[in-house]
């Protein structure tokens, strides 16, 4: 039996599950999958950093006039674009020369590229799931400039996408800080925080909880205010209702929104942008070698970064004493 030339197997096996595996990280998240329903998966495809125009910047020389008054038309000094850094994250698929022995011909090798790519994927899924709600400064700053960033505990220090929040205002997300909160109090924390938010016709879409929140929520809620979402819950987030977003938990075994908090999204302003050339692909598809070991590897990349074009339409809860 010729042995079959595993390197092009390899390559052409993950280059043909790029897109489900790209679809499978979003279906895998709950924010992801928000921001795929209103078209804010909007892939770059090149420059040193990703530019993200804003939603919300003041103009010093807007104002009213009457008649023949001489409009104002000078330089304002006005920020329209955030910035953000390209991030990075890869999984490698090893095959071992013991192993290319052991599934000789191709069925097999494929049967067992299969069962690596699903792993290097749900790998791959996590470290994105987690990445969404960190603050950019983990594994020495090439974390994804997460919720954390994006909705801190503290909203007026700190730069965030370029933009100095000391000096911007507009920059500053909602917060509502509480020592605690028990099912008699968390309708009322979650009421103030929302109506921080609301500008018309914008107000919070999705609201991601831990464990502890989730709870108290549920408990405070009578038997028929308990109801689903149908878009999140028939993909199996645990959803209910508030106002008119989504409360879904992201706590349970392996959850990533942190301990107390509950962040209340307008994901109309929320970007999660993948490089359009590195969004789950092979590197290199050409031959790879293990240096040094008797295996092949491929390796599952990806880069981009979540960015954000209206801080003050995020909000923040922290229910920690």
């Amino acid at each position: 039996m010729a042995f079959p030339n595993i390197s092009d197997i390899i390559a052409t096996t993950i280059e043909s599950r790029t897109r489900q595996i790209a679809d499978n990280v979003t279906k895998n998240n709950a924010i992801l999958m928000k921001l795929e329903q209103k078209g804010k998966i909007k892939p770059f495809s090149g420059g040193y950093k990703i530019l993200q125009e804003l939603s919300f910047a003041e103009n010093t020389n807007g104002g009213w006039y009457s008649g023949y008054d001489i409009l104002p038309v000078g330089v304002s000094d006005v920020i329209s674009a955030a910035e953000f850094n390209i991030k990075q994250a890869a999984v490698p698929v090893v095959i071992s020369g013991l192993e290319m022995l052991q599934n000789a011909g191709r069925e097999k090798m494929i049967d067992l590229l299969d069962a690596r790519l699903s792993v290097a994927e749900s790998t791959l899924a996590n470290l994105i799931s987690g990445g969404l709600y960190s603050d950019g400064t983990g594994a020495g700053g090439k974390e994804i400039d997460g919720l954390d960033a994006a909705v801190p505990l503290d909203p007026t220090t700190g730069t965030y996408g370029g933009i100095d929040r000391a000096t911007w205002t507009f920059w500053r997300n909602q917060f509502v800080d509480a020592a605690a909160a028990d099912p008699t109090t968390i309708q009322g924390l979650f009421n103030d925080l929302w109506v921080k938010q609301v500008r018309g016709t914008d107000r919070p879409d999705l609201i991601m909880v831990d464990n502890t929140v989730w709870s108290t929520y549920v408990e405070s809620l009578q038997a028929q205010q308990r109801f689903t979402s149908p878009e999140t819950g028939n993909l199996g987030f645990p959803t209910i209702k508030y106002m008119d977003a989504d409360v879904c938990l992201d706590g349970g075994i392996g959850g990533f929104c942190p301990a107390g908090t509950a962040f209340f999204l307008n994901t109309d302003y929320l970007h999660y942008r993948p490089h359009s050339s590195r969004n789950m692909v092979p590197l290199s598809p050409n031959r790879r070698y293990a240096t040094n070991q008797d295996a092949e590897v491929q390796i599952l990349a990806w880069a981009g970064n979540l960015t954000c074009s209206g801080a003050q339409f995020q909000g923040r809860l922290d229910v920690n004493a």
